[in-house]
């Protein structure tokens, strides 16, 4: 099996995909700064169900999964170049999942600087890495909100994504233009993955699944942006994960049709793709509420808001990309998807 770093492996999507391909029996090391955009109490916890005990953790230190022989964990900071380096010279990574960032739309409206320290110089020092020692296929996050003020639904890779709204969207942008050029450059494989409202347990505390049941069950008003009209294409972690695992599996070799008289920006001649997850299957914002209300028997109290800068009214993914090359097919509905988060939810905060 490959081994394989995973980044942001003590955030959501970070933590599923370690257990996915600890299950597997790849060896796997994760890797993460664990800052505080928000409780690093969970990043703890998902860390601590993968075997990693919060008092085995020191910066740029290897811990060792007390459950896992093939996983093992190193706090580190993508900015940190010089540890970066030597992480990669010492553990001859063949595959690199980039899930670190600085996350957040509206975070980007006040804390600029973080994200380009995270998003932007991280990740040209993990694109150096990569380059410097020969990684196979490097797979990163990318995001929906790339496509900025784009209209036409399905949002497709097809499309040009030039006019971002937040400077989260940008960065993720600007991740996809670098991973070209190295690609182009010096023949690494990258693909990035755009991201469409991922939930599910073990979620984030920032997000609106987790903000909307927390209100409900302590009785307090939801904030309901662009009073409710709002449409998101909300993707199971699991879906996601099972995209993830598949497109790791299958680095890209280069589209010998691409035609620079009609560039495709989702390929390109060098071994470099882009793909969306998603769940194709958009939904409202009120009827995700309402069946959060439902799983919680609790209605809510709504708080009716304008929408917020760097916010758009809807989502929606095409994934045909991902279906007819990697015969990938979301297989969770929404409000199966919300039963267990409500079911993660109560558990872990005992209520």
């Amino acid at each position: 099996m490959p081994r394989t770093l995973i980044t942001g492996a003590a955030g959501f999507i970070g933590f599923h995909l370690a257990n996915r391909l600890i299950a597997g029996g790849d060896d796997v090391v994760g890797l993460d700064v664990i800052n505080d955009y928000y409780d690093p109490a969970i990043k703890y916890g998902r860390l601590a169900r993968a075997g990693i005990r919060r008092e085995g953790i020191a910066y740029g230190a290897m811990a060792q999964s007390v459950e896992h022989p093939n996983y093992r964990f190193i706090q580190l900071g993508l900015e940190d170049k010089a540890g970066l380096e030597a992480l990669f010279a010492r553990e001859k990574f063949e595959v690199v999942v980039n899930l670190a960032a600085q996350a957040g739309v509206r975070y980007s409206l006040i804390n600029p600087q973080a994200y380009v320290e995270s998003n932007i110089v991280g990740f040209v020092n993990l694109l150096e890495c990569c380059r410097q020692h020969s990684v196979a296929h490097l797979a990163y996050a990318s995001s929906s909100s790339v496509y900025g003020l784009n209209e036409k639904m399905p949002l497709s890779t097809h499309d040009n994504v030039d006019h971002p709204v937040s400077l989260y969207a940008a960065s993720k942008k600007s991740n996809e233009l670098m991973a070209h050029t190295y690609s182009h450059l010096f023949g690494i494989p990258t693909t990035g993955l755009r991201f469409f409202t991922v939930y599910g347990p073990w979620g984030r505390p920032d997000m609106a699944l987790f903000l909307f049941t927390e209100a409900i069950l302590k009785g307090e008003p939801i904030k309901v942006f662009n009073y409710g009209d709002m449409v998101r294409d909300f993707t199971y972690i699991d879906d996601i994960v099972e995209g993830v695992v598949r497109v790791i599996a299958n680095p890209p070799k280069g589209n010998p049709n691409w035609s620079g008289m009609k560039p495709d920006p989702a390929s390109s001649p060098a071994p470099y793709r882009i793909f969306n997850i998603g769940n194709q299957n958009p939904v409202k914002l009120t009827d995700f509420i309402a069946a959060i209300e439902d799983e919680l028997g609790i209605k809510a109290k709504r708080e009716l808001l304008p929408i917020q800068p760097g916010d758009v009214p809807a989502t929606s993914a095409d994934v045909s990309g991902l279906m007819e090359e990697l015969g990938y097919k979301p297989a969770t509905p929404v409000k199966e998807g919300i039963g267990k988060f409500v079911e993660w939810y109560r558990g872990y905060y005992g209520i």
